[in-house]
């Protein structure tokens, strides 16, 4: 009888050590966890020690953060205002409809610039914020996955937003099989029947936006387009055709530019050349993720966003290696 008891109890005893084990483990992996949360990625500034966290805004010539009705009352006063993206990230999205819906109320005259589409399908988006065309169809007139190729969800807020509020969406981008051939051949290479498609001046004399791009060229590989020149030159036709469709379209009114992050830092793809014809004052916004070092030099407003690890770009080919 007694060496049954010390048994049970010798049992008794595992089971309690087995059942704290489990405990400690559990609270081991709740304390992991919790540790991890309580350090979350920031997004870092070159030669800078301010680390900032998500949904952080940096005006950038001040270095100084501000909040989000600080940034849209001072954007308010520009003609142009360009909200970058990685194409990819849906926070990026977003933050560009929330830029939108803020101005709208107050500017009836605002469009929407859009560098997902090429000018060719100006009517079609004319006929979508009409109200005249559903979903379906819009997709298939404008051939959105034969050219742009990214999720439409991504972008579906957004479209939405502008049928429902009748705001314009101007196309500024030239047909996508231009770069391509240019970047191959050369705009000497060109058909007549593309060149009719191209802007009228296309600087490709910025040495700071030729050093930028030559960085891009260096982290990609496509077969057959190995002549930097050609690429540059598909490149600056790129951003004048977009600065020159967003001259051609402002009018007297304002527009929010929508476009990749690479096409406005430093101002020297779109903004800048689109400033040269226009003079109309003009805001760009980078939307920045965590995890990465920015520039004060990006932009006028640095707005940081979670990370996305999407790095493919379909007009790009196969990156090497990831920013």
């Amino acid at each position: 009888m007694t060496r049954f008891c010390d048994e049970e109890q010798v049992h008794q005893k595992r089971r309690m050590t087995f059942r704290q084990l489990v405990s400690a483990v559990v609270t081991l992996m709740m304390l992991c966890a919790g540790g991890c949360a309580v350090t979350p990625k920031t997004l870092s500034i070159k030669d800078n020690p301010t680390k900032l966290m998500e949904n952080t805004i940096l005006r950038t010539d001040t270095a100084s953060v501000v909040s989000r009705d600080q940034l849209l009352e001072e954007i308010s006063t520009s003609r142009v205002v360009y909200v970058g993206e990685s194409h990819t990230n849906p926070f990026h999205h977003a933050i560009q409809l929330e830029v939108i819906k803020a101005l709208a109320p107050t500017t009836p005259d605002l469009t929407i610039g859009m560098e997902m589409f090429d000018h060719t399908y100006q009517p079609v988006l004319d006929r979508w914020t009409a109200g005249e065309l559903d979903e379906t169809t819009f997709l298939q007139r404008v051939h959105w996955y034969a050219n742009w190729r990214f999720d439409f969800g991504l972008y579906r807020d957004i479209l939405e937003y502008a049928k429902e509020k009748r705001l314009r969406i101007i196309a500024l981008n030239v047909p996508f099989h231009i770069p391509g051939k240019i970047s191959v051949g050369g705009i000497a290479s060109l058909s007549e029947d593309d060149r009719r498609h191209l802007p009228e001046t296309i600087d490709t004399t910025e040495a700071d936006h030729r050093a930028y791009v030559e960085e891009i060229f260096k982290m990609h590989t496509i077969r057959g387009r190995d002549n930097f020149d050609y690429f540059y030159e598909a490149q600056c036709t790129w951003e004048d055709a977009m600065a020159e469709a967003v001259a051609n379209n402002l009018g007297t009114g304002k527009m929010v530019v929508l476009a990749g992050n690479g096409h406005i830092t430093r101002k020297f793809g779109i903004p800048n050349r689109a400033f040269a014809r226009t003079h109309a004052p003009f805001k760009t916004i980078y939307l920045a993720p965590v995890g990465v070092e920015a520039e004060l030099s990006w932009a006028d407003y640095l707005w940081v966003t979670p990370e996305n690890r999407v790095f493919h770009h379909p007009m790009m080919g196969r990156v090497k290696k990831s920013q």
